[in-house]
């Protein structure tokens, strides 16, 4: 990637800010190094590990499963379903199934599997479409509570923490694993046992063993290797993984003004102006990290609801009834690749989503659910659509809302369009490379 000098950059700035003056507000800087943890560039060995963690089905209880089925460089590091299809599923992305047997999945996942571009960027300091793993004043907070393990360097490493620990996700059902096992000997202090039983499986591994030790400084023997190394590996491996930010809008921030088509430039000007999505879709990676109710479909299972198929949102981390149904802005940067959208994962295409936000509550009454990307069995399906149908159920999605409607015409959502397009960077296209042949558990890395 070119490098321009900090004198240049604020020239180019300045001169975006005159060119654009009459938006809503002034357009980003652009993204640099030190937006990142470790300024961008963690030690080789501690990447190399985290790669090796991330595409291993060691870290999941039955073995079957890996951090890549549901963010994988293939899938532009999600999973391409509304509802994601956790451990007992096969296959990868759309074309994933729900099992067989014994071993097929008992539901689907609750919330839409987001994507990880530049989520190791310092300004995300909340994770989770909740938000209930946070970061402040440099202290890594998550839902493990007193139990979070000490060092992680981020909160990104203390997210790592708990897909293996999601018995849908991850983990399995009890009596399936000698890992899930510990969940019912543990009782009430379920996440330190089952982590260290995680971390017996890599600790008996002669190749992790040496990854580990090349990795840490304080890592000299098998019985060194603790979770929050793994998360902090992982972390890691994320941070430089999934950093994303040679769009063309990068570039035209960068100072180059032909970057960017003529419609996508309008488009621009929509939304940091007339349109309005930049009061939440702000900042470098168009995200204000705030939460909001946009009265989006509540299909499938829910989330910690106070009946099934509902999803209290934010509200499961603050236990406060003012953010009941309200969700994590996400970042736009590789949005025209990342369908479906929305914290159940809604709408399928980009400009669905879009005409959803110009008029929240409509959208959710003429809601068509055949545009669902989900692998269909028959009791699942029967509940996918309880919570959406259920007028007393959809009451609370629309009391949630927090959208006003916008007018535009055809013309300018085409424009809006272009300009999300424009947050695309290619080079993703690339990352297909992260992908190793093999992992040290010696388990398939396909799914």
């Amino acid at each position: 990637m070119m490098k321009l000098n900090s004198s240049l950059l604020c020239v180019s700035a300045l001169f975006l800010s005159v060119v654009h003056s009459g938006l809503a507000e002034d357009l980003p800087s652009p993204v640099v190094d030190s937006d990142y943890h470790y300024n961008g560039a963690p030690d080789e060995e501690l990447v190399e590990l985290g790669r090796m963690l991330f595409f291993d089905k060691i870290m999941s209880g039955n073995q079957n499963i890996s951090c890549a089925t549901c963010h994988n460089p293939l899938t532009f590091s999600a999973d391409g379903l509304s509802l994601g299809v956790g451990e007992g599923g096969k296959g990868l992305g759309r074309y994933r199934d729900t099992g067989e047997g014994d071993d097929a999945v008992e539901g689907r996942i609750g919330r839409h599997a987001p994507h990880l571009y530049n989520l190791g960027a310092k300004e995300f300091t909340h994770m989770n479409w909740n938000g209930i793993h946070f970061e402040e004043n440099g202290v890594v907070n998550t839902a493990a509570n007193r139990d979070t393990p000490p060092d992680l360097h981020n909160v990104l490493a203390g997210q790592a923490l708990f897909p293996i620990l999601n018995q849908n996700e991850m983990l399995g059902d009890p009596i399936e694993n000698e890992i899930v096992a510990r969940l019912i000997l543990s009782r009430n202090n379920s996440f330190p046992p089952l982590w260290n039983a995680y971390m017996e499986r890599l600790r008996v591994n002669p190749d992790y063993v040496r990854l580990f030790d090349a990795a840490f400084d304080d890592v000299r023997r098998p019985a060194d290797i603790k979770i929050q190394h793994y998360a902090n590996a992982v972390a890691a491996f994320q941070t430089v993984a999934f950093r994303s930010d040679n769009s063309p809008f990068d570039a035209y921030l960068r100072g180059d003004s032909e970057a960017m088509t003529a419609q996508q430039v309008r488009g621009m000007d929509l939304f940091y102006g007339a349109a309005n999505c930049s009061s939440c879709h702000s900042g470098k990676f168009q995200t204000d990290h705030q939460f909001y109710g946009i009265a989006i479909p509540q299909v499938g299972p829910g989330g910690e609801g106070r009946t099934p198929h509902q999803d209290r949102g934010r509200a499961e981390a603050t236990r406060m009834d003012e953010d009941w149904g309200k969700f994590r802005t996400p970042s736009l940067r590789n949005v025209a690749l990342t369908a479906p959208y929305g914290h159940t994962g809604a709408y399928a295409t980009l400009r669905g989503i879009v005409m959803h936000h110009l008029d929240p509550l409509t959208a959710l009454e003429n809601y068509d659910p055949s545009q669902l990307v989900k692998p269909s069995r028959e009791d699942l399906d029967e509940g996918d659509l309880i919570g959406h149908d259920d007028l007393s159920l959809r009451q609370i999605v629309i009391d949630a809302n927090d959208l006003q409607p916008v007018s535009l015409t055809a013309a300018e959502v085409d424009d809006l369009l272009a300009f999300l397009e424009a947050l695309t960077d290619l080079s993703v296209m690339e990352d297909l490379e992260l992908i190793p042949q093999s992992v040290p558990s010696g388990l398939p890395v396909k799914d």
